[in-house]
């Protein structure tokens, strides 16, 4: 499997963790199906299913820059193809199940995508997804050069019209795209960070956190408040009310904040001398094969 190789020929952890990592949900719902655990629609579950993975394994796929810089792991940037390939499969299912549950009327499935206005979204994303895996092999990157990073900046807008999809097709239960709106916030916030900052310092971190909760909760207000005309004052007092349930705010905050503590374990450990050092031949080549993003 040269996939889950390095350029050297030696076996990738990264590759390999990051190959069973994004079939691992691929398998559960396989064995939910095979123990009838589905419901009474199962094809409409596992429809949400891989469409939650995808908006998961994009946002996974967009950490990995920013791991690798704050932990100083630059091989961590050799999982990132194998994420961003994975979000793209999981993206075809969903859509080839839709078509599906549409008994594969592709009339119907062409309307729907383009009255619908979420379906005409996420029909873009998924577009592009597919374009980014078409050009993620050596040979494209090769023949692309520099216009192959441009490409897939592509990733960007992406993750934007996926939140949106996911946001618009949840309707009233928006808990979970509110949640990974607000994360995906961090994530653009790291990169605004660390393209104006020489580097992004634990201050700065603990910073972007109280940010990304901060706008998660005006996010959840906006949304609440444009959509079913909710008063804000309840929309915070169901904020700052923990009887019931946790709102996503918090989650990213607490999430977040876990970031710059997480990083500051890490570098108390002790280094082995062999360890410090990771050959620039490697980190070169895991930059170059891998996602702009």
């Amino acid at each position: 499997m040269p996939f889950l190789r390095e350029r050297s020929g030696a076996w990738s952890a990264e590759k390999i963790i990051a190959f069973v990592g994004v079939c691992l949900p691929a398998a559960w719902i396989f064995h939910r199906y095979w123990i009838e655990d589905l419901g009474p629609r199962p094809l409409t579950e596992v429809i949400h299913f891989t469409g939650d993975w995808v908006v998961r394994l994009l946002w996974i796929t967009l950490a990995v820059t920013p791991a690798a810089r704050l932990f100083k792991a630059p091989k961590l940037l050799l999982a990132r193809r194998t994420l961003g390939v994975a979000t793209a499969v999981y993206a075809m299912f969903h859509i080839t199940l839709y078509v599906a549950d549409q008994k594969f009327n592709l009339a119907t499935v062409v309307s729907e995508i383009a009255l619908r206005f979420y379906l005409t979204i996420g029909f873009v994303a998924l577009a592009a997804l597919v374009a980014l895996m078409v050009t993620s092999t050596d040979a494209m990157i090769r023949r692309l050069a520099r216009n192959w990073a441009r490409l897939h900046l592509l990733a960007y807008p992406v993750a934007v019209l996926a939140a949106i999809h996911f946001l618009l097709q949840s309707k009233n239960d928006v808990w979970q795209p509110i949640l990974m709106v607000g994360f995906l916030a961090w994530l653009f916030g790291y990169r605004i960070l660390q393209r104006f900052t020489r580097e992004v310092s634990y201050r700065r971190l603990t910073a972007l956190a109280l940010a990304s909760g901060v706008l998660t909760m005006l996010i959840e207000i906006a949304w609440y408040r444009l959509r079913s005309n909710v008063p804000v004052e309840r929309i915070l007092q169901a904020n700052f009310d923990f009887s019931y349930t946790i709102q996503p705010a918090w989650w990213v905050l607490a999430g977040t904040l876990a970031i710059p503590l997480a990083v500051w374990l890490w570098r108390l450990r002790p280094q082995r001398p062999a360890a410090r050092r990771t050959s620039s031949s490697a980190v070169s080549g895991a930059t170059r094969v891998q996602s702009a993003s």
